[in-house]
């Protein structure tokens, strides 16, 4: 039982188990490899490595309240998945579509990059994707879009900017997380192309 592996822990890794539990419930995703913009390098966080510790105990304590814990230690996503479908971010159509583009950048360019779990792009380039693709309504996005989709994104560690200064509508350095994979996949990105052609054919 997850409660007699609960109770062999340490006073911190009990603390530790305490807030990394609150912490997808928040924010659902939890990955590997972190930025660090003061250092311009990226490296292992601290926090996958104790949840990774502490994995078994926090997969068997979700499961009693209908979550399931799921860890892919190729691309370093930790994910927390609610078996009722419940609990979902309900986002905006901008955020939506921002989102969508972000997966198909990270198609696109992780191969190029020599390095499969992360991708480095900017805000721009994910705006004129969109514009590209026809995503933008009358090809404009305004700043407070551009501002909130981004803000969304980091929250759940889709992405991260590349400095420390705040989101910009101007544009931010961004890097694309392989969490992105388990949020859009490979068969949601064909029906959005798919989509995509059949409003091009109407239109």
């Amino acid at each position: 039982m997850w409660c007699d592996d609960y109770e062999a822990l340490s006073n911190n890794d009990k603390s530790e188990f305490r807030r990394l539990c609150n912490y997808l419930l928040s924010h659902t995703y939890l990955v590997r490899d972190v930025y660090r913009p003061d250092k311009q390098w990226t490296e292992p966080g601290s926090d996958y490595r104790t949840a990774s510790r502490l994995f078994a105990c926090m997969r068997d304590y979700f499961v009693f309240s209908g979550w399931r814990l799921e860890k892919d230690e190729d691309y370093g996503v930790i994910s927390l998945i609610n078996e009722f479908d419940h609990n979902r971010l309900r986002a905006d159509r901008f955020t939506t579509l921002f989102l969508y583009t972000c997966r198909l950048i990270y198609e696109e360019k992780r191969e190029m990059s020599g390095s499969r779990n992360i991708v480095r792009t900017d805000t721009g380039e994910i705006v004129e994707k969109m514009r590209f693709l026809g995503l933008l309504d009358k090809g404009r996005t305004t700043q407070k879009e551009r501002i909130d989709a981004q803000r969304t994104l980091a929250h759940f560690n889709i992405i991260q900017k590349t400095d420390n200064s705040a989101w910009s509508a101007e544009g931010n350095g961004v890097l694309i997380f392989p969490s992105i994979l388990s949020i859009v996949t490979n068969q949601g990105i064909n029906d959005m192309m798919l989509e995509l052609e059949r409003q091009s054919e109407s239109g």
